[in-house]
């Protein structure tokens, strides 16, 4: 019997990313239902890079067809993995041998176990991916790659408000670049 696991993390309030709450209807106003609207940026919390992120011809979010992040997946478990641990080709090799053309495959380093995401380490102080190990992984023509950890080193650079240029990006620039669409901030 299939399982359908919520692999999301949970959407409250995060240094990183505001949550507005807002009520546009509300029983103290005299409306008939209370309603809550919430916002945050869509790449907060866990979310689909599509190619459009970095790419301006790349394909939108709602141009990738549902069965691209959907279905079975291949775990690669990367676990136990240190704080600033580069995910390198040789530890790809020795996890993801299972990983065939066409499968999503989830990178599990069980991260959030050793640093809690609404923290600044859980940012700065996460493994990520070699451009090896990416490129790696692109040879293997996966639909969609999803990640449990800030996977791009530069990711912790911005929290320092330093902007870093695409090709140091390298899951983005070597996976996202080619269709494999990127599944990011996994939880549980």
């Amino acid at each position: 019997m299939p399982r359908i696991i919520d692999l999301s993390m949970p959407i409250e309030d995060h240094f990183r990313w505001p949550v507005e709450r807002h009520l546009k209807s509300a029983h103290a106003r005299g409306d008939l239902f209370q309603v809550t609207w919430l916002g945050w940026p869509v790449h907060g919390f866990t979310h689909m890079d599509s190619p459009r992120h970095f790419f301006a011809n790349g394909k939108t979010t709602s141009a990738i067809p549902l069965e691209t992040t959907v279905g079975e997946a291949a775990v690669v478990d990367l676990t136990p993995v240190a704080p600033n641990q580069a995910i390198t080709v040789q530890r790809l090799e020795a996890a993801a041998g299972q990983v065939l053309p066409g499968d999503i495959v989830v990178m599990k380093t069980c991260w959030e176990q050793q640093r809690a995401p609404a923290t600044a380490e859980f940012w700065t102080e996460a493994p990520y991916m070699t451009r090896a190990a990416a490129e790696w992984l692109l040879e293997r023509r996966p639909r969609a790659v999803a990640f449990d950890f800030p996977q791009d080193y530069t990711i912790r650079l911005l929290l320092q408000g330093e902007v870093r240029p695409l090709e140091e990006h390298v899951t983005h620039h070597v996976l996202l670049r080619n269709g494999v669409i990127l599944l990011e901030y996994l939880s549980n």
